[in-house]
Order: structure tokens, then sequence, then C-alpha cells
């Protein structure tokens, strides 16, 4: 089968060996996805609705970039800092996936790799088998 690997240039990629998003046949995987900002630094610190928004941004064009959409979505997996926090970002989250409704779950790490990130989202996709690319 054809894999298709998508970079976001993320400085972690290449030291940890991972892409964005991995492609293989109809189903599009998205790693955890932190607000980063195009010159690596993080988006948006403290402000946990704009970070939300980044991080489903990188996740949107990293779908787009393997021939799928938010359309496609079959999963949503929303990690946070703070658990409390998790009716915010699902505001945010209602924003691009209301009604697409994808399964969702919620959790709560201790900390990312950057401390100044406050969310990761990672998603599932399950593209038709008339492949837009």
């Amino acid at each position: 089968m054809k894999r298709i690997n998508v970079s976001s240039g993320s400085e972690y990629e290449k030291p940890i060996g991972f892409s964005r998003a991995v492609r293989i046949a109809n189903i599009i995987s998205v790693a955890g996805t932190a607000p980063i900002a195009e010159d690596g630094s993080t988006s948006f610190p403290g402000d946990l609705y704009k970070q939300t928004r980044r991080c489903l941004e990188i996740i949107k064009e990293a779908l787009e970039k393997a021939g799928s959409g938010l359309e496609d979505v079959v999963r949503t997996r929303i990690i946070l800092t703070r658990i409390e926090d998790w009716e915010d970002v699902i505001k945010v989250r209602a924003e691009y996936f209301k009604k697409i409704k994808p399964v969702d779950t919620v959790m709560q790490v201790t900390r990312f790799i950057n401390p100044e990130w406050l969310v990761e989202i990672e998603v599932d996709a399950v593209v038709e088998s008339k492949s837009k690319i």
C-alpha cells in the first residue's frame, strides 16, 4: 500500500522521527498537534482558546496535504494540562466539528514537552474510497 507522510515542519519531527500525519489507503492519523507558530515558538502563550484554534488549523492543513479535510474526521482526542478547561476547548472544537460530529475523548496530562502548551489535539480520518489524491 502507498504511504503518505505529511510534515508540518515542526522542529520535533526529525529528532523524534514522526510525521504530522500519515495516510495509508483511506485512513489518516494526525499526531498530537500542539499550538506551534510558523517560527517554531508557542502560539498565544496562556490563551487556551487561541491555542486550540491554532492546533485545529495545523490539523486542517495536514489533512488537506493528505488529500482529505475536516469532513472526513471520525475521531478527535483533546489533551489538556487542566481538565477543568474542557468546556472552553470543546466550544472551539464545535466551531470545526459541530455538523461533522466525530467521536471524541478529552483527557488530562501532567504537562507537554513545552510547558507553554495548554492543549494538544489528535485526529483520525477516513477518506471515501474515491480518493482526493
